[in-house]
């Protein structure tokens, strides 16, 4: 039967049992990511095997809405932010927000993709009301580090 024990020293560790059986003891931490938990190998590197993983997080799946729904705007698939809202069943200011986000930097932009932005910064800390200019982007979200 398989059981888990907390290694306490932080050290690996084999035993082996006088019936055959291997007993290995792997230091490991579990972290929290965008809301999933991955194994953290005692080197530091993150052990991403499971296909789930690789799943978009809710910022990266907010800035593809953002761009699908400007491209709508831009196509003249749809004629305004209130039609895109009324098709998707959702309201008007958060379509709104949703394209917004297609004005970010590209370097923001880089690390939502790459999922390398701190977990304490927020959808609604990228969407609402973003300065026009890009170091006004780049500002806010340093003092979203700080706070």
């Amino acid at each position: 039967m398989s059981s888990i024990e907390i290694n306490k020293t932080g050290e690996p560790d084999m035993l082996q049992a006088s019936d055959g059986r291997l007993t290995l003891s792997v230091p490991i931490q579990i972290k929290r990511r965008s809301g999933r938990k991955l194994v953290t190998l005692p080197n530091g590197e993150i052990e991403k095997t499971r296909p789930w993983d690789n799943a978009a997080t809710p910022l990266q799946l907010a800035l593809a809405r953002g761009y699908r729904w400007l491209n709508m705007m831009e196509s003249g698939e749809a004629k305004s932010l209130r039609e895109i809202a009324a098709r998707e069943g959702v309201d008007n200011s958060y379509v709104s927000r949703m394209v917004n986000l297609t004005t970010l930097a590209p370097d923001i932009v880089a690390a939502i993709l790459d999922d390398a932005l701190p977990n304490h910064i927020t959808l609604f800390d990228l969407a609402v009301d973003p300065p026009v200019l890009w170091e006004g982007q780049r500002e806010r979200v340093k003092r979203a580090l700080y706070t």
